[in-house]
């Protein structure tokens, strides 16, 4: 394993370079072997493995492995894989569910969010460009392989995408304190559902575009409780509320 490698590989920590390079890593044996049977491309996978074999595979010493990880106890094998390219049609997804994230920046919370996505057949997530990026490795780790199977897309302008949205016939629904009790509203089969930022919720731009208003009440109710809930644990929740099979 020559010096410029290891350097390009910790140099994928950083977003600016993995936009430059098209790049991002991923760790783990079973990661890796997802991203093979995917329609990723891998630039290259190194292992301390020796049943791992391929013209991309390359054999490499532990100590290097040690030098390239992001992990705090570094795996056994790690790729470099090709950033897939997406295009967002809003005519393509009008009949799905949506995730939109308002500015959310921790990068254990979108992993978390992108692996409920996949969970709950949701196959598209708009993040505002104040979101974390998805192809970091803490995310990447964290979508357990989701990541493969949920396209993530990037707007400078959330509530206009959501404006346009409306456009074409997507309810947009976001959770606020005001909002009507999600265990007896209502619920569409389709739709965009904004998850605000950790901190400070939906951003009042945001807030102007919804048409329906979500609550997710405490138990019992009007007893004295947290705060609020974290937005990775509100997000499925409120999944699991809308794919819940309707009885009429």
């Amino acid at each position: 394993m020559t010096k410029a490698e290891i350097q390009l590989i910790r140099s994928l920590k950083d977003k600016r370079t993995r936009d430059d390079e098209g790049l991002f890593i991923a760790e783990g044996m079973k990661l890796v072997e997802e991203i093979r049977a995917s329609e990723f491309s891998i630039r290259r996978i190194y292992t301390t493995r020796h049943d791992l074999t391929g013209a991309d595979v390359e054999q490499v010493e532990r100590k290097d492995m040690e030098r390239i990880s992001e992990l705090k106890s570094a795996s056994d094998t790690l790729a470099v894989v090709e950033k897939p390219k997406y295009r967002l049609s809003l005519s393509s997804i009008k009949e799905n569910l949506v995730i939109a994230l308002d500015g959310v920046q921790n990068p254990g919370n979108l992993g978390t969010i992108i692996r409920l996505a996949d969970w709950f057949g949701v196959k598209d997530i708009i993040c505002s460009a104040e979101c974390a990026d998805c192809f970091n490795p803490k995310v990447v780790q964290a979508t357990m392989g989701a990541i493969l199977r949920v396209r993530v897309h990037y707007t400078d302008n959330l509530a206009q995408l959501l404006r346009e949205a409306q456009g074409v016939g997507m309810p947009i629904y976001g959770t606020l304190l005001d909002g009507e009790n999600i265990y007896s509203k209502s619920l569409t089969t389709h739709g965009i559902i904004v998850m605000g930022n950790e901190g400070r919720g939906l951003t009042e731009e945001c807030r102007k575009e919804l048409t329906e208003r979500l609550y997710i009440p405490p138990y019992p109710a009007n007893s004295p409780t947290s705060e609020s809930l974290n937005v990775a644990m509100a997000t499925g929740i409120i999944l699991a509320e809308f794919r819940r099979p309707k009885v009429y």
